[in-house]
Order: C-alpha cells, then structure tokens, then sequence
C-alpha cells in the first residue's frame, strides 16, 4: 500500500470513530419498575421477568450481618466523540435469603 493510500485510510478510520456510538446493558423503566415492585412481596422472578436476567450479582452484608443477595442492572448509551452527553443509569436489587425483594435503589435517568 502506497503513502497516501495508508494516510487516507488511517484519517477514515479516525474520523469514523469519532461518530462512534456505543451501548451497554439493557435499558429498563426505573418509573415503570418502582410502580410494580413491592418490599417484603416481589419475588425474584418475577424482577427477573420484568428485567431480564441481571448484569451483575454479588452479595452484600447489611450492618446486622444478614446476608442479601444484590442483583445489579445497568444502561449506558452514548457517542465515543462527546462523552458529555452519554445516558446512564443503574438499578441496584436486594433479595432476602427467600429470595424476596428487600430494597432497591437506582441512579440516573
């Protein structure tokens, strides 16, 4: 490949990624969610359902030492080349040892 061929190539490349958009996760209703949800009742299948199954799951600790299985949805959506304007939110889920809901929270959007 000649000089300027590699040069035209190369700016191309450059200037298409920086249109470059990107996604990641799955978005999901935070309104939609708080208004089915219900503390002490909504079964994991039931979020499962409604979300699909979760990005991440870890456990967390609470300050009486009970154990709560956290359940992890996130959302981003945004363009590489102006980051200012990138959508993100997440949904924090935390389930009892019986695998109801005990709490929940979410940023963003």
């Amino acid at each position: 490949m000649n000089k300027a061929k590699l040069i035209s190539a190369c700016c191309g490349l450059a200037l298409l990624n920086g249109c470059a958009s990107f996604q990641l996760g799955s978005d999901f209703n935070l309104e939609q969610f708080a208004n089915q949800i219900q503390h002490g009742t909504t079964h994991q299948a039931e979020v499962r359902a409604w979300l699909g199954s979760p990005q991440s799951q870890g456990v967390v600790v609470d300050r009486n030492g009970e154990k709560l299985q956290r359940w992890l949805y996130y959302y981003s959506q945004g363009k590489l080349s102006n980051m200012n304007n990138t959508r993100m939110k997440t949904l924090e889920v935390q389930f009892d040892q019986n695998g109801i809901v005990r709490s929940y929270n979410w940023s963003g959007e």
